[in-house]
């Protein structure tokens, strides 16, 4: 592409971070899935399931694919929620823990290597144009429906 457009950038960059943490879990018989919602359950007190999707932008049926597979994998346990009768809590078992861990210094690695490459100034112009374009989203303020003639 002669004019890189800012979305395409935005998925040729996700996509290639997710190839990578990818193939890093896939070392582990995991995936990248399994890692971000492993770092995404409050390690101490759980995590309600229903607020688990939306801290993650993940549908609901995607999610509770995911969490089957935890459960039998062992790394988290459901439990009901004691302030609401009807909810559960997302619970870490001790294996789980573990591999949260291991996902915590994944991700800690990779910022490192890129705050090793790239300057402060420019990472801080990194998070200011990705907050704008998420504030510019959350506002409805990008119209891109096509228009008809």
């Amino acid at each position: 592409m002669k004019d890189v457009t800012i979305d395409y950038t935005l998925r040729a960059t996700w996509q290639a971070v997710a190839r990578m943490y990818n193939e890093e879990a896939k070392e582990f018989e995991s995936t990248m899935a399994v890692g971000f919602t492993l770092l995404s359950i409050d390690p101490k007190t759980g995590t309600p399931s229903t607020a688990l999707g939306p801290k993650m932008g993940m549908e609901a049926t995607s999610l509770s694919r995911i969490l089957k597979r935890m459960e039998e994998k062992g790394l988290i346990l459901r439990k009901p929620n004691p302030k609401d009768g009807r909810g559960v809590l997302i619970h870490l078992t001790a294996f789980g823990l573990e591999k949260r861990n291991h996902s915590k210094e994944v991700v800690f690695r990779f910022n490192d290597t890129v705050k090793e490459s790239v300057s402060e100034e420019k990472l801080e112009n990194f998070f200011e144009v990705m907050n704008t374009i998420n504030s510019l989203i959350a506002e409805k303020k990008i119209h891109i429906k096509a228009t008809t003639n």
